[in-house]
């Protein structure tokens, strides 16, 4: 039996490589990647350089991906009992951002 190799996050926490992430709100809580891309989420700012290198190097993802992630994330029930106020705001940016494209498409003003 060989020991399988486990990459190393930056939390410093070791997931099997090739692992899926549990779905976000599938249990009560979250688990500590889904804590980490809210507290991103809450002070992206404070990282060099851009966010979606800081998304690379501390998620080891695509931004695209994250983003998917993310969304699946606030819509949950855990993640708004972890941080109702950045869950809130995260959800009326995406509805504003959902509305703006579709007024683009429809050729109407907002």
């Amino acid at each position: 039996m060989g020991a399988e190799a486990l990459p190393r996050r930056r939390s410093g926490v070791s997931e099997p490589a090739g692992a899926p992430a549990p779905a976000p709100g599938s249990r009560g809580a979250l688990s500590e990647r889904e804590q980490q891309m809210l507290a991103l989420e809450r002070e992206w700012w404070k990282y060099s350089g851009a966010k979606e290198q800081a998304i690379r190097d501390l998620f080891n993802m695509s931004a695209t991906h994250y983003y998917q992630v993310l969304n699946a994330l606030i819509d949950s029930e855990a993640a708004l009992a972890h941080d109702p106020m950045l869950v809130k705001r995260l959800r009326r940016l995406r509805t504003s951002r959902q509305r703006a494209r579709s007024a683009r498409r429809l050729g109407a003003d907002i």
